[in-house]
C-alpha cells in the first residue's frame, strides 16, 4: 500500500489463518502489539503478517516518513 492509501485503512476485520502482506520495506520495520496472536516473516523486502489467534492486534507501519497504525480484529 501507498502511503496515502494507508490512511485510508484504520481498520480492518479478518478470520484467523489470514495473511497481511507489505512490500517494499525493510526488516523489523513493522511491529505488532500482541505478538503472541501473530506469525511474522521477513524476506526481501517483503513482510507477511499471519494472524493466527483470534484478538485484536495493531499493526503499525512505517512509511514515508510517517507511522501509521492499523487495527485488525482476528475472528
Amino acid at each position: 500500500m501507498a502511503a496515502d492509501e494507508l490512511a485510508l485503512v484504520p481498520a480492518m476485520c479478518l478470520a484467523a489463518g489470514a495473511v497481511l502482506r507489505i512490500e517494499n520495506i525493510g526488516p523489523g520495520e513493522v511491529t505488532t502489539d500482541s505478538p503472541e496472536l501473530v506469525a511474522q516473516h521477513y524476506e526481501a523486502g517483503i513482510v507477511e503478517v499471519r494472524f493466527v489467534r483470534r484478538g485484536t492486534v495493531v499493526v503499525t507501519i512505517p512509511q514515508g516518513g510517517r507511522t501509521y497504525d492499523i487495527t485488525v480484529v482476528v475472528r
